[in-house]
């Protein structure tokens, strides 16, 4: 089994760690985080080492990104690649429940969870994450650093942009578009093009107020476990 660190000592790292633990690819020596508070700790059983810019004392390591927010993951690659660490140095973490068909593919640094079904011709880019129970149907396009909640649905042909979060249970029609760094409410019912940096909820999903939008986020970041 190859060694593997996670970068973020957060509940994503738990739930990474199931994953992780499902196979016989990939063994947890240790987590990075920078809060000093933690360092000493352990999550599951996995002793958190100390901060990120430790990376350079493993250099045999994989690392993979355990941050809900796909933002913070963005900054958090950018980082690490200013400390060397380079895109072959990610690993991919895939439920052994989920079938990654021929014509489907999945990018480095991404976790996949139990229960996730990819029908075809499905492209997931680098360092995604996917909850549990989630239904991404032919031709979807998810981009790099993406979160989509768990028990969320995609119809065919749907395309969503880098740093998207995608709430829990929610559900997106046919051919529809999600603009970058766009937020889709929990439970929502997606209709049309979202354009990007908007925080659309409701069935059907519409542009929150910046009251409801900051509500949402926050319920939001509850559900899937914020760094």
């Amino acid at each position: 089994m190859a060694d593997l660190i996670l970068i973020g000592a957060s509940s994503l790292a738990r739930e990474a760690l199931t994953v992780i633990r499902s196979t016989t690819e990939h063994r947890a020596i240790g987590i990075l985080d920078d809060s000093e508070s933690r360092w000493g700790t352990a999550i599951a059983g996995v002793p958190v080492l100390g901060g990120v810019d430790t990376v350079g004392q493993y250099p045999d390591a994989s690392f993979v990104v355990c941050v809900s927010l796909g933002a913070t993951r963005a900054r958090l690659v950018n980082r690490l690649s200013a400390l060397g660490v380079t895109d072959d140095r990610y690993a991919q973490l895939i439920h052994p429940s989920v079938e990654v068909a021929r014509n489907c593919r999945v990018g480095v640094g991404s976790i996949v969870m139990a229960g996730v079904v990819m029908t075809a011709d499905v492209t997931v880019g680098r360092h995604v994450v996917i909850m549990p129970n989630v239904t991404l149907t032919h031709g979807n396009r998810i981009q790099s650093f993406v979160t989509v909640g768990a028990g969320s649905a995609l119809g065919l042909g749907v395309r969503v942009g880098e740093e998207a979060t995608l709430g829990m249970n929610s559900s997106v029609r046919d051919r529809v578009r999600i603009g970058n760094r766009s937020i889709l409410g929990l439970g929502s019912a997606l209709l049309r093009d979202q354009p990007s940096g908007e925080t659309w909820m409701g069935v059907p999903a519409a542009p929150s107020t910046s009251s409801d939008a900051a509500a949402s986020s926050t319920r939001l970041l509850r559900s899937i476990g914020n760094f």
